[in-house]
């Protein structure tokens, strides 16, 4: 089972000085992000690809008739999650909206757990009772899996509020979409955050299209690093396609919260190759544009080009690692096809009274 590993990070690269100051105006960073080392990117290529796989196996799946309800898939997203889990260390807390199946994957949580949930079996990691939008792992401390848009923002800045209280270290790291960036909520969380210095990561995943309205038509300001501006939070713009740069990033902004500074934003400027959900058939965009963000910025093909150029691994090397992964998916997929429904009864447990 693939499991990705949190990294222990050094210190961001950048001054203090110049990072505020950055920040701040809500600069974009033009640095060209620091290389891989080749155990590094063969890291990335697998966790991507993991989810990559797992979410197109989702996809077969829903259309089969063996997921039911809303299902929202990751795929051309996945360096986003992957860069962030990279520059966390244990003990960090991750907490995402319902397009959540790659973040669960990326925490290390069991693949087979992920795929039962979504088909609502008892080896679901919510028991089979939450389904794709709604799975927790305390073990991984993941907290969901939220499907009321933005409701997420205001709890996992309680979790920063928890880290604080209690003087652990730990960061809670926070991802929404651009249009979740819109809600009242998420400005009473940022100012709160800003006033009690609490140690959280505002991960904006600006993939274009919100539910389905591009962030030109929806958004007076389309720059989301600079959403923190009025309440003094820094924020960046990361290419959210080169999980290198999101690393980067992430190192800087988590330093920064460990370091007692406060709140941090980065805007994650990523892309999804598929609909909103299954039930939507992205109209509102051109096939030609899908393909050309594909065709010119794929995450995963970005790391396997370097793979294969510099470090000289072989096209085999790289299909063994693909049959590993698939061989973990459809494993996965199997679990949750066999394994038997929840009890009757369990819908009187978990239950706060």
């Amino acid at each position: 089972m693939a499991v990705a590993a949190r990294k222990t990070t050094s210190t961001g690269r950048a001054s203090t000085s110049t990072k505020s100051s950055a920040a701040r105006s809500g600069a974009k960073k033009n640095s060209v992000p620091m290389n891989f080392t080749r155990e590094e990117d063969v890291h990335a290529y697998r966790e991507m690809l993991l989810i990559r796989r797992f979410e197109e196996k989702a996809g077969q799946m829903y259309g089969m008739g063996l997921i039911g309800g809303f299902c929202h898939l990751y795929i051309g997203q996945e360096a986003v999650v992957v860069g962030m889990e990279m520059a966390q260390k244990d003990g960090d807390q991750v907490i995402t909206s319902y397009r959540d199946h790659g973040h669960m994957i990326a925490c290390g949580m069991d693949p087979k757990g992920v795929m039962a949930e979504l088909t609502g079996r008892r080896g679901g990691l919510s028991k089979g009772k939450g389904g794709s939008m709604h799975m927790f792992s305390v073990e991984k401390q993941f907290y969901g899996g939220h499907g009321i848009v933005g409701a997420q923002v205001p709890l996992g800045t309680g979790l920063a509020f928890a880290n604080r209280y209690k003087k652990n270290g730990q960061v809670s790291i926070v991802y929404f979409g651009d249009g979740a960036a819109n809600q009242g909520q998420v400005y009473e969380s940022f100012n709160m955050a800003e006033l009690w210095k609490l140690p959280v990561v505002y991960v904006i995943e600006n993939n274009r299209y919100a539910m389905g309205t591009s962030v030109s038509r929806a958004s007076a300001q389309t720059d989301f690093s600079k959403r923190g501006i009025s309440f003094n939070i820094p924020g960046e713009q990361v290419d959210g396609m080169d999980v290198r740069a999101v690393r980067d990033a992430a190192e800087r902004a988590i330093q920064w919260c460990r370091d007692g500074k406060g709140p941090y934003i980065l805007e994650m400027q990523t892309y999804r190759y598929r609909g909103h959900s299954m039930s939507d058939p992205a109209k509102y965009r051109s096939k030609d544009e899908v393909q050309k963000m594909r065709e010119e910025h794929d995450p995963i093909e970005q790391v396997r080009a370097r793979l294969l150029r510099e470090w000289k691994l072989s096209e085999d090397a790289l299909k063994a690692v693909d049959a590993q992964v698939r061989d973990i998916v459809n494993e996965a997929a199997e679990f949750a096809t066999n394994d038997p429904e929840p009890d009757p009864s369990e819908l009187w447990t978990d239950i706060l009274k």
